[in-house]
Parts: C-alpha cells; sequence; structure tokens
C-alpha cells in the first residue's frame, strides 16, 4: 500500500495534470467503489464541477472541487490512477500494471473531463475507493486519523505522550496505528527504527526520552527525503509519471533481509511483527 510519501508523490504530480479540469461525465463499473453513494447521486453530485485543488490526509488523495464538493481516494492495496490526456499521453500513479488498459478489465470508474481526456480508477482487488466527502467522513478523518508527521502538531511532546499512553505497545505498533500517527506504514516505520537505532520489537515503556526525540526527528527526515526522492519503488507503488520512486538506494533495512547493514556490515533479519514482516540490524538497533 502506498505510504504517505508515495500519496504526496502521486497529489504533486497529478495536481500539475487536474487541476481547472471539469467533469463533464462519470461512468461507474463498479457500484461498490463509490458506496456508500449511489451511483446517480454520486454522477449527480460531480458531473459540472470543476477541480480546484488536490490534498493528502494520511494515504488517502481529496480532490477539492467547486462549491465546496470533495471527492476523497483510496488507493489501498492495488488502486492506480490513470490519466489519459490528448495524444494519449498518460500519467499514472498507484499499482503498478505491465500491461495498462484503458479502460481494462479493473477499470472500477472513469472520470471524462471538458477537454476530452479521462481519470481512470482500476483496481485488481476491489478494496479501494472514491468516496464523496460528506460530514460523517469528514468528522472521521478529524477525528479518528492520526497527526500528521510533517506538520507542526507533530511535536516531541506530542510522541512522548502517545508512548506514554501505550505503554506495553510495540514501537511499530505505535507507528503503524493510523489512529495515533497518520501515513506511517510498514517501509517508514522499520526505516525510521534503524536510523534511531531503536528495534521495532521494543515496547514503548523502555524508550527513553532521548531516544524518542531520536524517533522523532528520524520520521520526519526519512519521509522528507522519501518524498524528494519520489516515494519507494516496489510491487505496489509507481509514481504518477509511471516511473519508479527513487527512494530504494536510501533504504538502510526495509527490503534488505541478508544483506549487510550500512552502518555496521551485520545482517539485516527480518521477521514478523505486528502481523507485518519487520526489517532491522540485530547489532545496530537496540
Amino acid at each position: 500500500m502506498p505510504e504517505l510519501p508515495e500519496v504526496e508523490t502521486i497529489k504533486r504530480e497529478l495536481q500539475k495534470s487536474l487541476k481547472n479540469k471539469v467533469i463533464s461525465g462519470v461512468e461507474i463499473l463498479c457500484d461498490k467503489t463509490v458506496s456508500p453513494t449511489s451511483v446517480i447521486n454520486f454522477k449527480k453530485i460531480i458531473i459540472g464541477r470543476k477541480i480546484i485543488n488536490l490534498e493528502r490526509r494520511a494515504k488517502m488523495l481529496l480532490i477539492h472541487l467547486n462549491q465546496k464538493i470533495s471527492l476523497i481516494i483510496h488507493l489501498k492495496m492495488t488502486g492506480q490512477l490513470i490519466l489519459i490526456r490528448q495524444k494519449r499521453r498518460m500519467v499514472m500513479g498507484g499499482h503498478p500494471t505491465p500491461d495498462i488498459q484503458t479502460p481494462g478489465r479493473h477499470t472500477r470508474l472513469i472520470f471524462t473531463f471538458t477537454d476530452k481526456s479521462k481519470l481512470y480508477f482500476n483496481d485488481l482487488r476491489k478494496f479501494g475507493w472514491v468516496r464523496i466527502l460528506n460530514e460523517k467522513l469528514k468528522k472521521h478523518i478529524d477525528t479518528e486519523v492520526g497527526i500528521e508527521p510533517l506538520t507542526k502538531t507533530f511535536a516531541v511532546a506530542k510522541v512522548q505522550d502517545i508512548f506514554k499512553k501505550y505503554p506495553n505497545r510495540t514501537v511499530k505498533q505505535i507507528l503503524l496505528d493510523q489512529k495515533l500517527i497518520a501515513g506511517i506504514g510498514n517501509i517508514y516505520a522499520d526505516e525510521s527504527a534503524h536510523l534511531s537505532h531503536i528495534l521495532p520489537m521494543r515496547k514503548a515503556r523502555t524508550l527513553t526520552k532521548t531516544e524518542i526525540k531520536s524517533l522523532h526527528k528520524n520520521i520526519i527526515a526519512v519521509l522528507k527525503l522519501s518524498i524528494q526522492k519520489k516515494g519507494t519503488s516496489s510491487r505496489n507503488y509507481v509514481r504518477s509519471d509511471g516511473s519508479r520512486g527513487g527512494f530504494v538506494p536510501y533504504l538502510n533495512v526495509y527490503g534488505r533481509q541478508n544483506e549487510k547493514c550500512k552502518r555496521c556490515d551485520t545482517k539485516i533479519k527480518k521477521i514478523k511483527h505486528a502481523s507485518r514482516g519487520t526489517h532491522f540490524c540485530p547489532r545496530c538497533q537496540k
């Protein structure tokens, strides 16, 4: 699943192509994709609207339209956005597909714009969704989704409070909990812990204030660097122009099991923890 840097990259690159486009039509090929809104109401609300801006919240993409209407998109594991413009130029973000067909058998929704370009939402496993942002959903996002790590509200004291509140959770369990901190997934949890010399399996209560301060700093650093490098290439993500993200050379532990640690040459280990594959250096991290 794309994490914060990948969704932020998709947002920034699609914004260049989608801003100021007017939706002239919507074809919904899978009712579940827009649920709980009915197909009829979804079309009625969306058609004729102009795209004003794009925003990211956690791992979700928001498309703001005129007259205070917004769409919210979650790509989940296999969601994919493909923009076909004039002369068949393509902009894509999300799950990579070797033979892209538009429309294809995994196309769930198609937006058509007045300039004849089209935005396709493809999803192999049908877990992704495109919803109209109503008051109930907005309240959920505001109250049930955690703080954004790249904002001023993500202060050291806030992170210390989280660790104090959940003393028996492990570092990785806390970092993956979207109700606590938004947008961090498996990749950046492992990378942040490694940069901080902290084992992901450590109980929160065992961390010192200095260690939490280091973790806080490295979460911000690794996310910013990944955004700068356009995200991490993986089997579930490509950039919005169809190319790969450039963060892979900067990975220290994720996906590097049995390779040498870049700090101490010890072999990186991978275990299952917090229901996820977890990568760490058994020497550098304590």
